[in-house]
């Protein structure tokens, strides 16, 4: 069941599945155990893979986020002033007794204040309603490529889930996490949100996660292999693609392409910019997968900081 995300009635039917312990694509209370071990389930996820809590923006998230996080240090405040609402995760200190399930079992936790505004209003009511934040992943199996569209949540897992649609992701690719648990900030997961912004925001340099005295906090979409479809992705630059096509001629059938620069019958072609590719890059992979193919050719992303979310995603598909 695909709910209309501007309507009123639908927010409220995915409030009332809510506070009944129930899911609402693979979203769930967060404060409620139970409600977050059925995403795990659902999902096929471990769980002590810990999941990602959503909250409102404004007084009803300041609220929520003093409920599920210890105080913030500066620079983690930081970070909320500059990036909230938006496409940034934070791990910070949880607070004892509450969102252990959606934490894997971890003292850490990860918080996010989504932009779009089905969400916000999603958020907002449920607030409102006593469920202070929504603990959730991409809405597909575990390992699988993310959806960006309610009819990839629907092809997914059909009837099983009600789904809020807001249509299509503008971001495309999952938040840029940062860790604010041990006293500086770290980039665990690059997205749209680059380093240097990051830095800037701050006021602090990124540290180097290899000489920090204390491993990585487990986080959402860090495995080495995700985000991968049937087909078998490999990322390779213009000339190879090029070279690897025409070796084969006629037997290339069963390849795809993605690429700024080899045109052929069976591709698409990458935007040029790293925002817009990271906008159809998942949904690029679906539609591949739909239509049979056996391998995805991926010309390598630029070497540039406002891609590295893109080529995190591309390398980890193609880990798979």
């Amino acid at each position: 069941m695909i709910l209309d995300g501007r309507s009123p009635d639908a927010i409220a039917e995915a409030v009332r599945v809510l506070r009944a312990g129930g899911l609402v694509g693979l979203g769930a209370d967060a404060s409620c155990d139970t409600a977050v071990a059925g995403i795990f389930k659902a999902k096929g996820r471990p769980a002590d893979h810990p999941l990602i809590v959503h909250v409102a923006a404004g007084t009803k998230g300041a609220e929520s986020l003093s409920r599920f996080a210890q105080p913030l240090p500066p620079f983690a405040q930081k970070l909320v002033q500059a990036f909230w609402p938006g496409p940034l995760t934070l791990i910070v200190t949880r607070q004892p007794g509450v969102g252990a399930a959606a934490a894997g079992g971890q003292d850490t936790i990860g918080l996010r204040c989504p932009s779009h505004p089905v969400a916000q209003a999603l958020l907002l009511a449920c607030a409102e309603q006593g469920v202070p934040g929504l603990a959730g992943p991409s809405a597909n199996r575990f390992g699988r490529v993310s959806p960006t569209t309610a009819q990839h949540v629907y092809d997914e897992f059909g009837d099983a889930l009600p789904v809020v649609d807001g249509g299509a992701c503008e971001v495309g690719i999952e938040s840029t996490i940062v860790d604010c648990s041990r006293g500086a900030p770290v980039l665990l997961r690059p997205g749209l949100i680059t380093r240097a912004q990051i830095e800037a925001a701050c006021g602090e340099k990124l540290a180097d996660r290899e000489v920090l005295e204390t491993p990585d906090p487990r986080a959402s979409g860090t495995l080495e292999a995700h985000y991968a479809p049937d087909a078998k992705v490999r990322l390779m630059d213009a000339k190879a693609i090029q070279t690897g096509l025409d070796v084969l001629g006629a037997n290339a059938a069963h390849i795809a392409v993605w690429s700024r620069s080899v045109v052929r019958s069976r591709s698409r072609r990458m935007p040029d910019d790293a925002a817009t590719s990271a906008q159809q890059l998942f949904a690029v992979l679906r539609a591949f997968d739909t239509e049979g193919v056996k391998l995805i050719w991926v010309e390598t992303p630029p070497d540039t900081p406002e891609w590295e979310g893109v080529k995190d995603r591309l390398q980890r598909a193609a880990a798979a």
